[in-house]
């Protein structure tokens, strides 16, 4: 592209170089001859007064005279009344210039040698031809330099563009001082960023999914146990294989969520659910882990309660906080639900050692972690609680007690579109 721009605007110069100094090399030399000539007649001109002014007065023509006012010159006089005067060596016939000036008494005729206007001719020449030479350099330089800045960008674009195609999706933020060029870099680097905006909640989502899946993966799990280790007793597998069977319908419900969730369409739709079908569910799922640790959950508070939420996403939140306890906590789980005049309150907390002083008032950010956790789980409560139109806060870091604040039922109807987001 480079060449191909660079041949194509030398050859525009030349072009132009020779349709405008061939014809300025014509009227260069045009005007120079009649310069000449108008000069030689201007001398005849002159000559012819001078010599009718000397015959009126009597007075005779002076060749010598005539040879020291016009040197280079060969003039001839034919007046009637004097002898024919002839000034001055004739030049060869063919580099003769010759211009007459005529009276109704005679005829003046000078002649000069074209030597010299031809010397003048070829020097003006040979300035038009460097002049022209200089405009062809001229054109030479701002032709290599427009068509490296305008070939240059555009492999850098290239450049960028394959590296966007590869997942490298950093902005570039280069400009190159040619508006057409500079919005082509933009658009790229505004693709870039949707790019790696894209790639990021990829990762996210599977971060997430890995996350979210886990702690159903985990019910199922102890369930199975449960299933194997008392595989005399059919009753207790019976139960037990239900309980599997509803762990699996959260597992799908969890995975179809996180689905809606990765397309941008969740918009939780709350209503008014029974708390304490939900807390007693996940208590059954949770109560054998909690029991192989010798550990027990307890039940407080209010029992009757509804509250505006979704089933699926309060169950996840009670499972992250039952997990968390699990994992990071010590001695009885107290759930214990109120209700005050604005919110119903699900309270969640055990007798361990609480939340380290560091990351308490991080604890709900993306990644922060005081063990050996991923550090999703409670961002990832906080924002299905807010997805909900409630609130997920630490109200005590030790020992740890965490509160969900979800909407009383005859807050705004019976139905509720909330926005999701962040909390």
């Amino acid at each position: 592209m480079r060449r191909r721009l660079l041949s194509s605007m030398l050859l525009v110069a030349v072009i132009a170089v020779l349709l405008l100094g061939v014809p300025l090399g014509v009227v260069v030399v045009r005007l120079i001859n009649d310069e000449a000539a108008q000069e030689l007649n201007a001398e005849a001109t002159r000559v012819l007064i001078s010599v009718e002014y000397a015959i009126s007065q009597e007075q005779p023509v002076d060749p010598k005279q005539l040879a020291s006012n016009y040197p280079n010159r060969y003039i001839q006089v034919a007046f009637r009344g004097i002898a024919p005067i002839a000034v001055g060596t004739q030049p060869p016939a063919n580099r003769s210039l010759t211009e007459d000036a005529r009276s109704e008494n005679g005829v003046v005729r000078v002649s000069r040698d074209t030597a010299q206007i031809d010397h003048e001719i070829r020097a003006r020449l040979l300035l038009t031809i460097a002049l022209a030479v200089a405009a062809l350099g001229v054109a030479i330089g701002l032709a290599v330099v427009t068509s490296r800045r305008l070939s240059l960008p555009l492999l850098d674009l290239a450049k960028i563009a394959e590296r966007l195609g590869s997942g490298d999706a950093r902005p570039s933020r280069h400009r190159y001082g040619i508006p057409e060029l500079d919005r082509v870099a933009e658009v790229l680097d505004r693709s870039a960023i949707r790019i790696s905006e894209l790639l990021g909640r990829e990762r996210e989502f599977a971060t997430d999914a890995s996350h979210q899946l886990r702690t159903p993966l985990t019910g199922l799990t102890m369930r199975l146990e449960e299933i194997v280790a008392a595989a005399a007793e059919p009753a207790i597998v019976r139960e037990e294989g239900e309980a599997a069977i509803l762990q699996a319908e959260r597992l799908t419900a969890v995975i179809d969520e996180l689905l809606a969730a990765a397309r941008r369409q969740r918009h939780s739709q709350a209503e008014p659910i029974d708390i304490d079908e939900v807390l007693i569910q996940q208590i059954g799922e949770w109560e054998p882990a909690f029991r192989r640790s010798h550990r027990v959950i307890e039940l407080l508070g209010t029992r009757g309660l509804l509250a505006l939420a979704t089933t699926g996403g309060l169950s996840q939140v009670v499972a992250t906080l039952l997990d968390n306890s699990l994992q990071h906590g010590g001695g009885p789980v107290r759930i214990t639900t109120t209700s005050s005049e604005k919110s119903i309150v699900i309270e969640v907390s055990d007798q361990g050692p609480g939340v380290p002083e560091k990351i308490r008032n991080r604890v709900f950010e993306r990644n922060v972690t005081g063990g050996r956790g991923t550090g999703l789980g409670l961002t990832l409560a906080r924002s299905l609680v807010v997805a909900d139109g409630g609130r997920l806060e630490l109200i005590k870091p030790r020992p740890a007690t965490f509160a969900i604040f979800l909407r009383q039922v005859g807050e705004g109807g019976r139905r509720h579109r909330v926005v999701s987001g962040p909390a």
